[in-house]
């Protein structure tokens, strides 16, 4: 008995590690400065003076977003990378959306990461792409090299 226990629990734990080791490896991905190089809010491309003041800086779970030097928003968030696509939760700390949450798809491809997220209330994007009047946002990102 003790054995089939052992032969039916192990293998999940080795896939609750998996899935740890793999937040673990995207949250790391994650971490740094980055540039953003496109954006668009409601199918509305974001001026070229804003995507050039663009920064993104994430240490540990937290994110901090500038434009021209300003706050935008900071956040705490969470990935899920066994998802697809790859999930993000944004549990706002600062900015006009402090307190809530919003949730979002990410895609990460070697020092660029795509972000889409729905405004907070509402529902997470399934796809890339953004609508007239959805509230949602579309970015991508190019890490900074130092």
């Amino acid at each position: 008995m003790r054995g089939m226990l052992i032969a039916i629990v192990a293998p999940l734990l080795l896939i609750a590690g998996s899935d740890s080791d793999a937040v673990k490896k995207d949250i790391a991905q994650l971490q740094g400065e980055w540039s953003m190089v496109s954006g668009e809010i409601d199918k509305q491309p974001m001026p070229e003076a804003l995507l050039k003041g663009s920064k993104r800086v994430a240490k540990g779970d937290e994110t901090t977003v500038t434009i021209g030097g300003m706050l935008f928003m900071k956040a705490k968030f969470t990935v899920d990378p066994s998802k697809k696509p790859k999930t993000i939760d944004y549990m706002m700390t600062e900015g006009l959306t402090k307190g809530k949450t919003q949730l979002g798809i990410y895609e990460l491809d070697g020092d660029t990461v795509k972000f889409c997220f729905a405004k907070p209330g509402q529902d997470r994007p399934t796809e890339f792409v953004t609508k007239e009047g959805s509230g949602r946002t579309l970015s991508v990102w190019k890490r900074e090299k130092k």
